[in-house]
């Protein structure tokens, strides 16, 4: 999607809030709990003809405090999408 094409549809109709003014701080609207002291802002991106929704943790400081903090998922094995 932040190429500007829906992987879903094939669509261009690809819209951005990756400027959103409540993104962050400890009530943002636009974000998601990292730890309990901790907020990470998203940057969303929305196809308008299908409704996909994908959403990105650009602030590469909180993206390495999930890696430390949250539990690693580990791709089945046999699971086709991997």
């Amino acid at each position: 999607m932040k190429s500007g094409q829906c992987p879903k549809c094939g669509s261009k109709e690809v819209y951005a809030a990756t400027d959103m003014p409540l993104k962050g701080g400890p009530f943002g609207s636009n974000s998601i709990p990292v730890s309990l002291a901790s907020m990470a802002p998203l940057d969303n991106y929305v196809c308008v003809d299908c409704g996909l929704l994908e959403s990105y943790v650009a602030d590469e400081e909180k993206r390495a405090e999930i890696q430390r903090k949250w539990t690693r998922v580990t791709p089945e094995e046999g699971d086709p999408s991997q």
